[in-house]
């Protein structure tokens, strides 16, 4: 009896500890299957680098001819985002979320972008992830309260010259962004690139969470940097 009785004890004692085992590999090879094997890769970044060229025509050389100045208007094609670092039990990956729901405007006059402002429906922004979202719209930007982020330039832009058409222009943009209802100077650099007569704007803002009042977007088993960036491609065309 006290033989079976301790044999018994033993095949528990296996038991508990090979379910402890399991336990702790599916804590950590759970989230690495995911990440690496289910999980699609996160989007690039918006750079217009990256955007495939349009506009090279010759018909499109020939209205690059003209002159630029004027109003312009961001429309079909532009998007803004976040891109921020995460931790998921161990494993390294990046949470990216966004939305096209974005407009803007900017004037232009000779080589000079004389002003500049774009906004950024944030109840509009999403990721690969229902409860990423839900914690974006609710806790961590309070969309309900604060439903835009906008950009607004502070001082003109002057540029050495226009690029050509398929051609690149890179510049410092000083201005204001409001995230949550806090607005902090920045300075992003611009890449700019002319497709006849319309062109992209592509930038990225470093942003740490705590300047702009922001709650850290860790939650549950996931962890993240107390800092992330803004992207946005905005697509203008002339109004």
């Amino acid at each position: 009896m006290r033989v079976a009785q301790a044999g018994r004890t033993r095949s528990r004692t296996r038991w508990v500890v090979a379910a402890a085992v399991l336990a702790v590999a599916l804590a950590v090879g759970g989230p690495y299957v995911y990440i690496n094997v289910v999980a699609s890769d996160p989007p690039d970044r918006l750079d217009v680098a990256t955007q495939q060229a349009t506009g090279d025509t010759a018909e499109a050389a020939a209205g690059a001819s003209g002159s630029l100045d004027g109003t312009w208007t961001a429309g079909s094609g532009s998007q803004a985002g976040y891109r921020v670092k995460e931790v998921l039990l161990g494993q390294d990956t990046e949470a990216v979320g966004r939305t096209t729901a974005v407009t803007g405007q900017l004037t232009l006059s000779g080589t000079q972008v004389r002003s500049g402002s774009f906004s950024v429906d944030l109840t509009q922004v999403t990721s690969d992830e229902q409860r990423r979202d839900a914690q974006f719209q609710g806790r961590i930007m309070d969309t309900a309260t604060y439903p835009t982020a906008t950009f607004k330039l502070a001082q003109p832009i002057t540029l050495g010259s226009l690029p050509a058409s398929g051609g690149d222009a890179t510049a410092k943009a000083s201005g204001e962004l409001t995230l949550r209802g806090t607005t902090k100077p920045v300075t992003v650099a611009v890449t700019a690139r002319r497709s006849g007569d319309s062109f992209q704007v592509s930038g990225s803002i470093p942003v740490t969470f705590s300047d702009w009042a922001i709650p850290n977007p860790s939650f549950g088993p996931v962890t993240t940097e107390d800092h992330g960036t803004i992207e946005f491609l905005l697509v203008f065309a002339r109004t």
